[in-house]
């Protein structure tokens, strides 16, 4: 039985402007058109797509992400009800960063959560490194150390040392690491959004490469870190490794549904395909941002997935406790070259230090 567009909007809870677009766009080509009215006409058949298009929607789920899920659902359901629990796995991820923003920020306005602006003035004191590691031929990586300022990048693709470079100079150029204190966190929330935002611009034009990007700048004694991808900031206090990013990645968002246990995340094949990435195409991703509360002998580690995929936590929590910023540095470098070093490795590590 064939229905008109009217009929089928009213029978799938689409309108008729969003059966159009999804037209255009290939999600859900009519059953025929009449070559001399125009008019659309849909088949039965196709009330169930209609209806799955219209769910995913509801969730807010890209388009781009609509198309591979019904895609899926055509072949194999089970992957797709998977991708749809990683999807929505990511989307709460993103409001928990959100909600501990919000958490701050009440703080902030109630008076409980001011900055330090009194007393003595503080710095990241640390450093740098990079390692092409003990397989590939090339360094993609990228890192920068700067008094309130840490960054790390991880390019990928022909380009993708540029891609990482022209990153991680472009928050280094953007957000006041170097220059007169940052006290208020939310001057380097808005100061790491606009680097950010820099950032995908100078990755911009680079074909078929990205790169992952996480800084993380010192306001008074608070640490504001904006993070795209699956390079890491760790906070190490007192011998104890506190993670504070997530990981923008497939692997992660089925580990975050209760798909997949994080003993078996390590394992994957796919524990590197990404979810979010400057790569120059479509819309910005929008970073997660996140404050934390720095302490006097605080160590911060921001590092790419050349370290964190091949040591594991308790080791690297051990490593970076040793002696200076420097010597946990390349204690960390030599751990993973225990492991082999599959990947390049970038490394920014700190003390939070009376300037």
């Amino acid at each position: 039985m064939a229905l008109t567009i009217g009929d089928f909007a009213r029978a799938t809870g689409l309108s008729a402007k969003a059966l159009r677009r999804y037209d255009e766009l290939g999600l859900l080509r009519p059953d025929r058109v009449d070559p001399y009215s125009g008019y659309r006409y849909y088949a039965d058949a196709q009330t169930d797509r209609a209806r799955l298009i219209a769910w995913l929607r509801r969730i807010g789920m890209p388009l781009a992400d609509v198309g591979r899920v019904c895609a899926l659902h055509a072949r194999d359901p089970e992957e797709a009800a998977r991708a749809i629990r990683a999807y929505w796995a990511s989307v709460e991820a993103e409001t928990a960063a959100r909600r501990g923003l919000a958490a701050s920020l009440v703080e902030r306005v109630k008076g409980n959560g001011t900055d330090m602006t009194d007393g003595p003035s503080y710095v990241l004191a640390g450093t740098a490194l990079l390692d092409r590691g003990l397989v590939r031929e090339l360094q993609q990586d990228a890192a920068h150390v700067a008094p309130r300022l840490l960054v790390v990048a991880d390019g990928y693709g022909p380009e993708g040392e540029r891609a990482a470079r022209a990153a991680v100079e472009a928050v280094a150029a953007v957000a006041p690491g170097r220059g007169a204190p940052t006290e208020r966190a939310g001057d380097g929330l808005n100061a790491l959004e606009e680097a950010f935002r820099t950032a995908a611009g100078a990755v911009a034009g680079l074909d078929g490469s990205g790169t992952t990007l996480t800084a993380a700048l010192l306001a008074g004694t608070r640490l504001v870190v904006a993070h795209v991808g699956d390079s890491r900031a760790h906070l190490l206090r007192e011998g104890r490794l506190c993670r504070l990013t997530r990981d923008d990645t497939v692997v992660q968002a089925l580990v975050d549904a209760g798909e997949l246990g994080p003993e078996k995340a390590a394992a994957r094949p796919d524990r590197a395909l990404l979810l979010k990435a400057l790569d120059g195409g479509g819309a910005v991703p929008e970073p997660s941002l996140t404050v934390h509360a720095l302490r006097p002998g605080d160590r911060v580690l921001l590092c790419t997935d050349g370290l964190s995929a091949v040591v594991p936590p308790e080791e690297t929590a051990l490593a970076l406790a040793a002696g200076t910023p420097e010597e946990a540095a390349e204690a960390l470098l030599a751990r993973a070259r225990a492991q082999g070093a599959p990947d390049n490795l970038a490394l920014a590590v700190a003390d939070l230090a009376a300037a």
